[in-house]
């Protein structure tokens, strides 16, 4: 089973946006998908609360329980799972950050969020992890993103080349218990999911329908 844990000190940076879209890529590839929502607020709970489809399954833990929970997807066949973890939360974080195989830090192209990831950062650096910083809420138009990138590479951390744009269809699917690959299957937003998804599964040496096409 492959672990990837979604982490952020600072709250509103998108973390359970990127979590969910993550987890329903995978699932609609047909992969056996778990999510565990560390996050007190469990807005990836009431998510799978309003979704129809079975997965990903949502599981709500405190990071106390999380070696449990890790378990329980285990005996369930799991293939992957996503750690979607709380904000202002250092232990939390650490112990998502030491089950994953690989780490993903979002952050919004402003100058209070990229200094903010700096804590972040440190943090998980500690456990030796691969670590990618996600862009995430990038205006459609406009330079920020990549003053934003040559930024965050001054910190000595890789930045994921796939960035999400700032678009009305990552937030209006959550509503539904969907992502933006099922609200709305050609739009950008979709687009930008699903290549995100691709990256991921690229770092953790998991095949996908596009891989297979790719061969083929």
């Amino acid at each position: 089973m492959k672990t990837v844990a979604i982490i952020s000190q600072k709250g509103g940076a998108g973390k359970t946006t990127i979590a969910l879209h993550l987890a329903t890529s995978a699932a609609l590839e047909g992969r056996n998908t778990a999510l565990i929502d560390l996050d007190p607020q469990a807005s990836a709970a009431n998510w799978s609360d309003r979704r129809a489809a079975d997965l990903p399954v949502v599981l709500s833990a405190h990071a106390s329980r999380l070696a449990h929970e890790m378990k329980r997807v285990a005996d369930m066949d799991g293939e992957l799972l996503i750690i979607d973890t709380a904000p202002h939360s250092d232990s939390a974080a650490l112990e998502a950050a030491k089950a994953a195989d690989m780490i993903l830090v979002p952050c919004r192209p402003a100058i209070l969020d990229i200094e903010a990831i700096s804590n972040t950062l440190d943090l998980v650096r500690t456990t030796g992890k691969p670590i990618y910083v996600v862009m995430n809420a990038v205006a459609p138009q406009g330079n920020e993103a990549t003053e934003a990138a040559d930024a965050i590479a001054d910190l000595e951390v890789n930045v994921c080349p796939v960035q999400l744009r700032q678009r009305v269809a990552f937030s209006r699917a959550l509503i539904g218990g969907q992502s933006a690959q099922e609200f709305e299957p050609g739009g950008k937003a979709a687009q930008e999911a699903a290549s995100l998804h691709e990256f991921m599964c690229a770092h953790l040496n998991l095949p996908t329908s596009e891989t297979q096409r790719g061969a083929a």
